[in-house]
Parts: C-alpha cells; sequence; structure tokens
C-alpha cells in the first residue's frame, strides 16, 4: 500500500470518527443516571476511593463481586475508578462521558479498519462505520455510566478480530497472541464477549472464506478442515467456558439467575423471535429507544408484538437460507450477529427486560460485514453508485437527527424516566428510578408518589418497596415504614437491607428484642456480611447479653478489620466479661483502625488506672486532652 493510500485511509477514517464525536456531543452535558448506576457509582466505595487496593479487589473478587451485583467485570471497574481519579461524581458525570465517546469514536474507527481489512474498500468500510457511529442504538453505552463495560469490551474485541484477520491471513504467532490477549481483556470488561470464538469460526466461512462450500461437513476434506480451524481457536474456546462458568456463579450469587424452564417450554423460542425481528426492526427504524423494554403482556402469540415476531421469524429463515444462491453475506452475517448476542436474549434470565439497545451494540459487526458487503456489490454499477451515497448520506443525516433527539432525553433522570413511563407506563422499576430521582433533589413528596405507583403492579421488585421505607423514616413517618420494610421482606425474603432498616428503627425505640431477631434473621441471610453482624453484637449488648455479643463482634472484626466500632464494642463486652487482657487488645485495634476513637482511649486508660500502669494511662490522657478535653477532664477525675 502506497503512502498517499495509507494518508488518505487515514483521512476517511479520521473524518468519520470527527462526525462520529459532534453527533454524540451532547453526552457530555448528560446529568442522568439510569439503571444499576448507584452500584456503579453512587453507592460503590471502591469507585468513590480509587486506590491499588480498590483496583486490586476489582481483579480478584472473581466469584462474588462485593461492590456489583451480578458478573466479574474489572477493568470496567477499573476504568470507572480511573474516571473518579479525574473528579468524576454524581454531580459530575462529564469524566466518564468523556471516556465513554472516546471508547465509542474509538470502536467505530476500529469498526471501518476490520471492514476495509476484510473487504479492501475503504469507502465502503467508511460508509459502514459512519452508519454505526452515528445511530441512535449507539447512545445508550455514553451518557449511561454503568454500560462503560459494553463500550470497553466491544474496542477489546473488535481488536480481537482485527488480530484474528490478520492471523488468518498468514500474520503469524503474534497476531494469534494478540487476538487472544484482546479476546481476554474483553471477557475481563464484558463476559458477553463468550461468543467471539464461534464469531470467528463463521467469519472462516464469510467473509475470509477459508471454507470453501455449504455442505463442507459431508465431505471428508471439509470434515477435516473444519477440525482444523477449530482446533486452531482452542485456547480461545477454553478461556470462553472458563469465563461462561465465573459468569454464571458469579451472577447466580450476587444477582441472581432465572431457570430457562420457569415460565414453560414456549417462553424461550417466543422471546428468541421476538428478538430477531425486534432488533433488526430498531436498526432500521430506530424511533422510541429506550433503556427499558418491559415484556410483552400477554407473552405468548395473542400478543401482537409477539405474534410479529413468530412470523416474521418464518418468514425471514427461509429468505436467508435462500440467499445462499447467491451470496454468503446476508446469512452468515446475521448468524455472527445472533451468536454474539445470543448470550444476552434471556435463555438464562438476569434482567427484567426482553431486550436492550446496549445488547446490540458489538454483535451489530456481523450486520455490518453484510452491509459493506451490499455496498461493494451496489458500487459496480456507477450509475447506482451514485444513488447508493445519497441514501448512505440521508441515513446517515437521519441517523444523527435522531441521536441528538435521544440525547435530550438524558440531560436529567427525572425526564429520562418521565420519557421511559412514557413509552411504557406499567414498569414498575422506572417508578423506582424515578422516586430515587426525586430523593436526591429533597423531593420527598413526589419521590414518596413515585414509589407508592410503583408499588402497585404485582411484579414490583422489592427495591421499591425498601426505598419507600426508606423515604418514610427520613421523614420520620416511621409506622408508614416498618410497614414497607416489613413487605420488602414478604416480598424477598433474602434482601438484607430490608432486615438492617428495620432493624435499626426497632433499636431507635430500644425495641431490642425484636432488633435482635430481626439482625438474627439477617446473619442467617448474610452470614459474612460484617454490618449485620455488628448490629447483631450491639442488640445483644444492649440487653446484657455479654458472650453472644462477644461472638458476634469477634465475627463482624473478621469481616472488617478496620472498623474502629466494632472493635471497640469488642472491647466493652469483654470488659464485662472480665476479659481484660482481651479488651486491652481490642482497644487497641480500635485505635489503630481510628487513632482519633476518643471512647477507646478513654477505656484503655481506664483499664491501665486499675492495673496501677501510670506511664500509659498519662500516655491516654495527654492524648485525650487534645481530642477531647472534656472526656480527658473526665478521666482526670478518675486519676484522682
Amino acid at each position: 500500500m502506497s503512502n498517499q493510500i495509507k494518508g488518505q485511509t487515514l483521512i476517511i477514517i479520521a473524518a468519520v470518527c470527527a462526525i462520529t464525536a459532534a453527533v454524540h456531543w451532547p453526552a457530555l452535558s448528560a446529568k442522568a443516571l439510569s439503571f444499576d448506576d448507584n452500584q456503579y457509582l453512587i453507592d460503590n466505595p471502591l469507585i468513590q476511593n480509587p486506590s491499588w487496593i480498590s483496583a486490586k479487589q476489582f481483579l480478584v473478587e472473581i466469584l462474588e463481586p462485593s461492590t456489583v451485583r451480578g458478573y466479574y467485570q474489572p477493568l470496567a471497574m477499573i476504568s470507572l475508578m480511573l474516571d473518579s481519579m479525574a473528579g468524576g461524581r454524581e454531580t459530575n458525570l462529564r469524566p466518564f462521558h468523556i471516556t465513554s465517546l472516546a471508547f465509542h469514536t474509538a470502536n467505530t474507527a476500529l469498526v471501518i479498519v476490520l471492514l476495509y481489512m476484510i473487504f479492501g474498500n475503504i469507502w465502503a468500510a467508511a460508509a459502514t462505520g459512519l452508519l454505526f457511529g452515528v445511530h441512535p442504538l449507539t447512545v445508550e453505552p455514553i451518557p449511561w455510566v454503568g454500560e462503560r463495560k459494553t463500550l470497553l469490551a466491544a474496542f477489546f474485541a473488535l481488536w480481537s478480530l482485527i488480530f484474528y484477520v490478520r492471523s488468518a491471513r498468514g500474520g503469524g504467532w503474534k497476531a494469534r497472541v494478540g487476538c487472544f490477549v484482546m479476546y481476554l481483556l474483553a471477557l475481563m470488561s464484558k463476559p458477553t464477549s463468550v461468543p467471539l470464538p464461534v464469531v470467528m469460526l463463521l467469519m472462516d466461512y464469510w467473509p475470509l472464506k477459508r471454507i470453501e462450500r455449504l455442505d463442507f461437513m459431508l465431505n471428508k476434506g471439509g470434515r477435516k478442515k473444519t477440525v482444523m480451524l477449530i482446533r486452531e481457536k482452542w485456547p480461545l474456546f477454553v478461556l470462553g467456558v472458563i469465563f461462561a462458568i465465573i459468569t454464571y456463579i458469579s451472577q447466580h450469587r450476587t444477582g441472581g439467575t432465572i431457570s430457562p424452564m420457569k415460565y414453560g417450554p414456549l417462553r424461550i423460542p417466543l422471546m428468541l423471535c421476538h428478538n430477531i425481528i425486534f432488533y433488526l426492526y430498531k436498526m432500521v427504524w430506530p424511533v422510541k429507544l429506550s433503556s427499558h423494554y418491559a415484556f410483552p403482556k400477554p407473552f405468548d402469540l395473542s400478543q401482537p408484538m409477539v405474534l410479529a415476531g413468530v412470523i416474521g421469524t418464518f418468514i425471514l429463515i427461509p429468505l436467508l437460507l435462500i440467499s445462499l444462491r447467491w451470496t454468503r453475506a446476508a446469512l452468515t452475517g446475521w448468524l455472527i450477529f445472533f451468536v454474539a448476542i445470543f448470550p444476552t436474549m434471556g435463555v438464562i434470565g438476569f434482567t427484567n427486560v426482553i431486550a436492550s439497545d446496549k445488547y446490540a451494540y458489538l454483535p451489530a459487526v456481523g450486520i455490518l460485514m453484510a452491509l459493506t458487503a451490499f455496498f461493494i456489490w451496489v458500487g459496480r454499477n456507477k450509475k447506482i453508485a451514485m444513488s447508493l451515497v445519497a441514501i448512505v448520506l440521508f441515513a446517515a443525516v437521519a441517523e444523527a437527527v435522531a441521536t441528538q433527539r435521544y440525547l435530550k432525553y438524558w440531560q436529567d433522570t427525572i425526564t429520562l424516566n418521565k420519557y421511559m413511563l412514557k413509552l411504557t407506563p406499567d414498569a414498575p422499576s422506572l417508578y423506582n428510578n424515578l422516586g430515587f430521582a426525586y430523593g436526591r433533589l429533597g423531593r420527598h413528596k413526589e419521590e414518596i408518589e413515585a414509589y407508592r405507583e410503583g408499588t402497585k403492579f404485582d411484579s414490583a421488585p422489592v427495591e421499591l418497596y425498601y426505598n419507600l421505607g426508606c423515604a418514610y423514616r427520613s421523614l420520620g413517618r416511621i409506622d408508614e415504614a416498618i410497614k414497607s420494610f416489613k413487605t420488602a421482606i414478604r416480598v424477598r425474603p433474602d434482601y438484607v437491607k430490608s432486615y438492617g432498616n428495620l432493624g435499626a428503627i426497632y433499636a431507635a425505640q430500644n425495641r431490642w428484642p425484636e432488633a435482635m431477631e430481626i439482625f438474627k434473621e439477617a446473619t442467617k441471610i448474610k452470614p459474612m456480611d460484617g454490618d449485620t453482624q455488628y448490629n447483631l453484637g450491639v442488640a445483644y449488648s444492649k440487653q446484657g447479653r455479654w458472650s453472644e455479643a462477644v461472638e458476634a463482634f469477634k465475627q463482624a472484626v473478621k469481616l472488617k478489620p478496620n472498623d474502629a466500632s466494632a472493635y471497640f464494642n469488642l472491647g466493652v463486652c469483654l470488659e464485662q466479661l472480665g476479659y481484660q487482657t482481651e479488651a486491652i487488645d481490642s482497644y487497641e485495634h480500635a485505635i489503630k483502625a481510628n487513632p482519633k476513637h476518643t471512647g477507646a482511649r478513654f477505656n484503655l486508660a481506664l483499664i491501665y488506672l486499675k492495673k496501677n500502669e501510670k506511664i500509659a494511662t498519662i500516655e491516654q490522657y495527654e492524648i485525650l486532652c487534645q481530642l477531647d478535653p472534656a472526656l480527658a477532664q473526665k478521666l482526670r477525675e478518675c486519676i484522682k
């Protein structure tokens, strides 16, 4: 390739990227928070306190992530943590959006490079890349903070495919290593990248054409070739299987999964048919886009959307098979899309939506390959080619307008959720999001109204009742708060946060026996939770049950070794049982965890005083004089 051609290629790619960035630019001012952003940002201590320790925790928590319910995604979390270091926070989302837009722009460039490597036509690749870059379906991952994982996984997956194409065309071992490493990084960003080796196998049939005929499995040579192609990818398949297992375990433990057969044998086929047509429809006609596409009700053939999906699928599949008489592009491009999106199709349930725009982000590469091949085929006729250019430009402008129109709804959380509720008025989770947004602004009356509206639905999630209870509690409406927390426990008995708040209310009312029973139930559900064990210890100690309190506090400090309050309370209980040496050790741990813990220093000084250790007593007294003069005076009186 001459330097002139290389320069022209770079200019074309840069131009498409500039247009993509310009179209999505309003995303930088978006202030809306969407589903799960509380886990990824607001309530995530590791994101809000960036450090090497936080990064290590994201990397080592493989089977049970502690800060985000769901699967293992350490690179996505570390990426968000780095944005937090750059000033990103709930009140300043711009650093997150800048990085996300940069990744989407880079992904657009990688799509063009991949298509150019495969087909050798920069104009067709650029036209397809432009339609991808400005398409409204790509909006969602940019202003949605928690969806950094989608952009990051696509970035590494596209690199993996680029290295694979290079490897398939004689790139050598470096290309194979690059393909494997990028696949690993994609999986560590978002495990929906698992099907990538199967995508590569489909690419061997088309567009790489390493498999010559459709009936390749019917002859000995074809079978031998296929086995060879599978064998060369065995490291990728092994890695994919490992991450698939990790994903299922971590999702099941922290976020929950739904068995394929829970709703009967017809649900999965109907869901697949619905989504096959749904995604193609949204690609061609991207209107009424939302982050929440609820399951159609009733979910059977009497529902028009479901029936349309079934009829559409039974028309589409035969047409794709017939197209093989002329081209492999249509069927293989669609199969690449279907295989790549399959993990999110709901065979194993993990969400309350039937589809999502973000799920189609990377899988769209299959459709883009088929579209590029179509552009090249049509472009052979110069008269038609000019018309094609006009059509592509018109489509790109229409997409850009729709993209910017959709981005307007992301300017604040209330506007976004009201827009989605207008499209899906019977979605209780949206009322939960709306109420949460009102609560963050201190608009508690509207917050409670939103939560109560959401609880009218039978499918209302436990978070609605829990958040309603929290809202009532913050306003001092305690009886209503108790009722809401009890309802939350009834709706989902394993939701430990409801027990914590209900127990705290009983504790504030000095109803310690009831608080103790609630905290005991919580420890049965989540025995490895330090806060729950601490609360149980407090309840025991308030009733003078010192031995049981000691056991609870020992569990608390074991689970939270830097919790000064837990060590302090453990020391108090040990003193009550006469174990002064052990109490000293607990108070010293409390002071180590929090050098300004005056209670631990005061109690420690009293023990030293009883043991007639004057130097140690005076040492604590002098420190207390600086930290709490009143408490120091009280200690002075004890010394006298």
